[in-house]
């Protein structure tokens, strides 16, 4: 295994414990299985990339391509603290929670309105898929949250998921870790600088890219 699971379980229950945003993202970018519960499909998965700026003002987290034969989806994920608070007590979103609903919301407005710019950065976009990852499994759990979260993703593009989907990861590569081979291909998340030369070497996009001109 090109991972040690021993030591990233332990650095990633301890950025938990701290409530590190910034701990939580050193691991996911040198540990690519931990983002396994977030692909649509587990294999042939194509590279993540991280600290995307675009905008002079926007950054997103992580990238990565889904090579679908229906065109081109990337995914674009914003990581928050491990346990970020989301409802107050009268049941509304906390100020955190809307600030990255928003934050990922300028995402997709601005890619709207720059298609140049979108099309330099991704080479050519079918469509876009955004995650927003933040607070605790627990809290998620609640009735209210569940309900919130059930409206949401019926009238939002951004799917939101909380810290346990990189713990359920480290779960089933202890199971099976049969199922990480396409992962280890890149176990590691490139650098954004690696981006355009990945889709202008890649054939997929090339014909996207005159179709989708």
């Amino acid at each position: 295994m090109v991972w040690d699971l021993k030591d990233v379980k332990g650095k990633l229950h301890l950025a938990y414990d701290n409530n590190s945003e910034i701990e939580v993202l050193k691991i996911l970018k040198d540990n690519t299985f931990l983002f396994y519960d977030l692909f649509t499909r587990k294999y042939a998965v194509q590279p993540i990339f991280h600290e995307l700026n675009f905008g002079g003002n926007f950054r997103c987290d992580f990238a990565w391509l889904n090579d679908n034969s229906s065109g081109p989806e990337w995914v674009l994920v914003e990581i928050e603290k491990p346990s970020l608070r989301l409802f107050k007590k009268d049941g509304k979103p906390t100020a955190d929670l809307q600030g990255a609903i928003e934050q990922v919301k300028t995402w997709d407005q601005y890619f709207s309105q720059n298609h140049g710019e979108k099309r330099r950065i991704f080479g050519a976009v079918a469509q876009f898929r955004f995650i927003l990852v933040a607070g605790t499994a627990e809290e998620w759990k609640t009735e209210h949250a569940q309900k919130w979260r059930v409206h949401h993703h019926q009238t939002s593009n951004i799917q939101i998921r909380s810290m346990q989907t990189f713990f359920d990861a480290l779960d089933v590569l202890e199971k099976h870790p049969e199922e990480f081979w396409s992962f280890e291909e890149t176990p590691r998340t490139l650098s954004h600088s690696r981006l355009e030369s990945y889709w202008k070497n890649y054939d997929y996009m090339a014909n996207w890219r005159k179709i989708l001109d």
